[in-house]
């Protein structure tokens, strides 16, 4: 029997299509997962190396994964949007596979960088997330107060020395987070890092599995 391989698809999006890439576990119930990419105007896409190594840890771990191109990179119809169009961008994703995936037993939303803000307001709109993975938020960019409350739990990644965000708004960011019931938010931090995590691929991997897998366990 052949191993199921990824598909470089179009979806649909407010702005017209969507470039992405798509892989569907075939085990009935699997969990699907959605990974968004950083800034488009720096440089951001989905072929990103630490948004490739999250879409593939997602997949090893036996969810169905999307990751897009946002509107205006790539071969994605439109233009940036700061922000808003993503997050319109973003919930079509999601929206795509729900509807490809009706059996699923878990839904998370991912991100890295940029990615991570857009997928931290998705939690906002979309009650059925069961949990996120925010990779290298920018709390000193970004304005985060719409986590008031936060209403999923998940896991906040963050370099120790991370040349892009001060470690008081990472703390001002874990402190707004942490003072809500009901939520459990676990913050971890991968020591010797920049935001992009530079040689340090390998840890960041063990972070996400080991929190993929402890969430993930009975289902």
């Amino acid at each position: 029997m052949m191993k199921p391989k990824s598909l470089e698809i179009f979806i649909p999006g407010p702005a017209g299509r969507l470039e992405a890439k798509y892989y569907k576990n075939p085990k009935f119930g699997s969990p699907v997962a959605i990974v968004l990419h950083p800034h488009p105007q720096y440089g951001g896409t989905m072929n990103n190396k630490i948004v490739q190594l999250m879409y593939n840890i997602f997949q090893k771990n036996g969810f169905s994964v999307i990751k897009v191109n946002f509107r205006g990179v790539g071969k994605s119809d439109g233009v940036f949007d700061n922000g808003q169009g993503e997050l319109s961008d973003a919930a079509a994703a999601l929206d795509w596979i729900e509807r490809q995936n009706l059996d699923y037993s878990q839904c998370w939303v991912s991100g890295f960088s940029f990615g991570s803000l857009i997928c931290m307001q998705l939690i906002m709109r979309r009650p059925e997330v069961n949990h996120f993975v925010s990779v290298s938020p920018q709390p000193n960019v970004y304005d985060f107060s719409f986590l008031a409350p936060c209403p999923t739990s998940g896991q906040v990644i963050y370099s120790e020395n991370d040349e892009l965000v001060t470690k008081e708004s990472i703390a001002d960011l874990d402190n707004r987070i942490k003072s809500q019931k009901g939520v459990e938010v676990l913050f971890s931090k991968i020591k010797n890092s920049n935001h992009f995590f530079k040689n340090k691929e390998k840890e960041l991997t063990i972070e996400i599995e080991k929190y993929i897998k402890e969430k993930t366990a009975l289902i």
